[in-house]
């Protein structure tokens, strides 16, 4: 599993414009699977915490049983208002419900009311960020333990 850390580690300045597209907005888009395979996408809120992205839900809603039953997702960051200034982010992995000592150290971060949540933590097997440049498009791509490759179109 990678986490935001590693993500970050490895390659910073990347892993720093995400980081700004995923606070410059609340809110952001999270694709799950369904039981029968097809896809979900709801509106969901991430954070980073000690070098981990976090997804934190209502218990029991239904993204939260997409990622028990099946815990891959993408993420992909709220675009702003018709404007790729900082870029478009896109994230993919598997999530990790945090259970026991680990949820325990989360939710303790958290005022009184948000402590009732299902928590997960985002590991990561890619992150994308596209960038417009003038009239040229720039495609930054991540995965664990290789360098940024960099597509121009």
């Amino acid at each position: 599993m990678t986490a935001w850390q590693q993500f970050s580690d490895e390659s910073p300045t990347l892993a720093q414009a995400v980081e700004a597209r995923l606070t410059a907005h609340k809110h952001h888009v999270l694709a799950t699977l369904r039981a029968d395979g097809s896809p979900r996408v709801s509106g969901t809120e991430v954070e980073i915490f000690e070098g981990a992205l976090l997804l934190g839900s209502m218990p029991g809603a239904r993204k939260v049983r997409d990622l028990q039953r099946d815990p891959r997702f993408a993420l992909h960051s709220n675009p702003g208002h018709h404007t790729m200034d900082g870029g478009d982010a896109k994230l993919t992995g598997r999530a990790r419900q945090l259970v026991g000592d680990e949820l325990a150290r989360v939710i303790a971060h958290y005022p009184e009311p948000l402590r009732d949540a299902d928590v997960f933590e985002l590991d990561l097997e890619e992150a994308v960020l596209t960038s417009l440049d003038g009239e040229r498009m720039h495609v930054d791509l991540w995965r664990p333990g290789r360098a940024v490759e960099r597509f121009t179109k």
